[in-house]
């Protein structure tokens, strides 16, 4: 039987071999076959993971609810040192220096990251921003959130911390940071499905030990992840919890 494994859309192009390099090593390690498929688009993505097509999932914060509560996947490990943060970013020359000095009517970049979004417009409450007194912009990719401040299309824009910090060094000379969450509990994580149950055990530990070696952690490397650590429902439950209060 040949499993399938998806990843959440919001990690950086340069990481597409890494995913399709841990893909293969962990078929390896489980001697059975994985098939990954990538997406562009989170609701492309989601659409499908509804349709029950996956199996293994490296999900971002917002769909492990449904994940969890809803089809019975269980969350296994996740990224060590690694937390989802959130950054409102503006062009280098502008006159905003906080988040408060957001006006009504300011043009926000986003992206259809959902947690990020969520968290975006979260930090947008300190100015009494909200969705009806701002214009929102949804672009494809945090590369064109940054491309909008720089031509002065948009005033602010959110950005996944990491996603902000992998922008290359020019992009980012351009942009300054108002501000960045810092709740370190919410974080990406890798999920099996029912259908994959049985191979928890040996998934968990072949990921607990990747970094043990060198082949792992050349794969690890090409990911941008140092290790896995361990997560166990109690955590995951935390985090999923959380993240339905914010949205809520």
């Amino acid at each position: 039987m040949t499993f399938n494994l998806t990843v959440s859309p919001d990690f950086a192009p340069d990481h597409i071999s890494g995913w399709y390099f841990f893909n293969t090593w962990l078929q390896r390690q489980l001697d059975t076959g994985i098939h990954l498929e990538l997406y562009d688009s989170f609701d492309e993505q989601r659409n499908d993971i509804q349709a029950d097509k996956f199996d293994l999932i490296y999900a971002n914060p917002y769909d492990a609810s449904m994940l969890v509560r809803e089809l019975g996947f269980q969350a296994i490990a996740r990224p060590a040192n690694k937390a989802d943060e959130t950054v409102i970013a503006v062009n280098a020359e502008s006159a905003f220096q906080t988040v408060e000095d957001l006006l009504p009517g300011s043009r926000i970049a986003t992206t259809d990251d959902p947690d990020v979004h969520t968290m975006g417009m979260i930090m947008l409450e300190s100015a009494d921003l909200d969705k009806g007194n701002t214009e929102i912009s949804e672009y494809a990719s945090y590369v064109v959130v940054a491309k909008n401040l720089l031509n002065n299309s948009a005033d602010a824009g959110f950005f996944l911390k990491e996603a902000y910090d992998e922008l290359s060094e020019l992009i980012r000379s351009k942009m300054r940071v108002l501000v960045s969450s810092q709740i370190s509990v919410v974080h990406h994580t890798l999920l099996v499905g029912p259908r994959m149950a049985d191979h928890i055990p040996a998934i968990q530990a072949a990921l607990l030990t990747m970094h043990e070696n060198d082949k792992g952690q050349g794969v690890l490397e090409s990911m941008g992840f140092s290790s896995w650590e361990p997560m166990d429902s109690e955590q995951t439950e935390f985090m999923i919890d959380l993240i339905d209060t914010l949205i809520d």
